[in-house]
């Protein structure tokens, strides 16, 4: 029986792409695609996918929290991440949150079969830079120091992403459904952990990760 994939990503020439890569083994097959969470949940509670490909950055949502969601659904789905966010500050986070694979988006054409294969074996599917990151945290050594990004939680990284693409703290109380005083509590706490004098200069840092990022 063919293993069923769904790809989720809100970029339609990615999705072509990762379609053309994938079509060529013959155990192979798409069975939906999404841009969005909405459709990614619809989709993925219709046809029940071996694995799904999920990018972090959704056109509704946190692919982060929608991993949550359909790890909590089903343990039949392999999850993994596919995506140009960096691996040393969200691997761990998508682990966490129930994906068993981490794929930059750079190295996609060369690994994704191969990280596909992996997971659906049972394995977890790191680069081997992250993977003795993780060893060395384990164990007890030292990691070299990373992004002070780091430090912060998944809801405040998603609140970080969404002043970097603009939206105001209504806006993104909307999205998030969160009270506008909330939303102001995640940004005091973005100054402080980032070490931020004020709005303008957490706005002018949150836009340029979200261009170097994406």
């Amino acid at each position: 029986m063919a293993t069923r994939i769904l790809i989720v990503d809100d970029h339609p020439l990615v999705r072509q792409g990762l379609i053309g890569l994938l079509s060529t083994e013959h155990d192979f097959e798409i069975c939906g695609e999404a841009s969005g969470v909405a459709e990614a949940r619809e989709l993925a509670a219709q046809t029940r996918p071996d694995v799904a490909i999920i990018d972090l950055t959704l056109k509704d949502g946190n692919g982060i929290e929608l991993i949550k969601e359909l790890h909590a659904r089903s343990t039949h789905t392999k999850l993994l991440v596919l995506t140009m966010h960096d691996e040393s500050l969200f691997a761990e986070r998508a682990l966490r949150a129930g994906a068993v694979g981490y794929v930059s988006k750079h190295e996609a054409s060369r690994t994704i079969v191969k990280a596909v294969r992996a997971v659906l074996a049972g394995n977890l599917y790191l680069s081997q830079r992250m993977t003795e990151r993780m060893v060395q945290r384990a164990v007890g050594t030292s990691a070299p120091a990373g992004s002070p990004l780091e430090q912060l939680t998944d809801r405040e990284i998603e609140v970080f992403e969404m002043i970097g693409q603009g939206l105001t703290s209504r806006e993104i109380a909307e999205r998030l459904d969160l009270s506008p005083k909330t939303v102001e509590t995640h940004r005091e706490h973005l100054k402080e952990k980032l070490g931020l004098k004020n709005a303008s200069e957490l706005t002018k840092h949150a836009v340029q990760w979200v261009l170097e990022s994406h």
